[in-house]
C-alpha cells in the first residue's frame, strides 16, 4: 500500500491537483489581503474625502465673503479716484475763475458783452432761426416767465457745451 501511495504522490494528476490547490489558496490569499487592504484604504480615502468637504464647507462662506469684500474695496477706491479727478478739475476751473481776463473772456462768449466803443455783432445761422421760429409759435401760449426761464436754461446748457 506504500507503493501506491508513493505512486500516487508522484503521479501527474495529483501533481496537478496539488499544484492547482496551492495555486488557489495563494489566489485566495492574495484576494482576502487585497480585500483587507482595499477595505482599509477605502476607508481612510472616505475619511479624507470628509475632512476635505468639511473644510470646504466650513471654507466656503469666509471666501465668499472676502471676495466680495475685495470687490467693493476695488469699487469704492475706483469711486475715490474718480471724486479725486473731479475735484481736481473743480480746483482748476476755480484757479481760472481767479483770473479777470478769463472772467472777460466768459462774459463776452457767453453774454455777449462788449466794452464801450466796441460793436458787437451776433451771426445768425439760418437753420437755427427757422427754429426759433417753430418755437417761438409753441411758447406763445405759455406765461412769460416759463419762456425766460427755459431761455436761461437753454443759455447754460449752450455755456456747458463749450467748455
Amino acid at each position: 500500500m506504500g507503493a501506491k501511495r508513493d505512486r500516487d504522490r508522484f503521479s501527474t494528476t495529483t501533481r496537478i491537483r496539488l499544484l492547482g490547490e496551492q495555486t488557489a489558496a495563494r489566489v485566495y490569499r492574495s484576494q482576502t489581503r487585497r480585500q483587507a487592504r482595499r477595505s482599509r484604504l477605502t476607508g481612510r480615502a472616505a475619511l479624507l474625502a470628509l475632512v476635505v468637504c468639511s473644510l470646504i464647507v466650513a471654507l466656503a462662506y469666509p471666501i465668499r465673503q472676502y471676495v466680495a469684500q475685495r470687490a467693493d474695496i476695488a469699487e469704492q477706491q475706483r469711486l475715490l479716484d474718480e471724486e479725486r479727478a473731479e475735484t481736481e478739475r473743480l480746483r482748476d476751473e476755480k484757479s481760472r475763475w481767479q483770473d479777470p481776463a478769463y472772467i472777460e473772456r466768459q462774459a463776452r462768449e457767453r453774454l455777449h458783452m462788449v466794452h464801450p466803443g466796441e460793436t458787437g455783432y451776433t451771426v445768425v445761422d439760418p437753420s437755427a432761426a427757422r427754429e426759433r421760429r417753430k418755437d417761438t409759435k409753441a411758447t406763445a401760449d405759455r406765461a412769460w416767465y416759463v419762456n425766460l426761464f427755459d431761455g436761461v436754461d437753454t443759455m447754460d446748457r449752450a455755456g456747458q457745451a463749450d467748455d
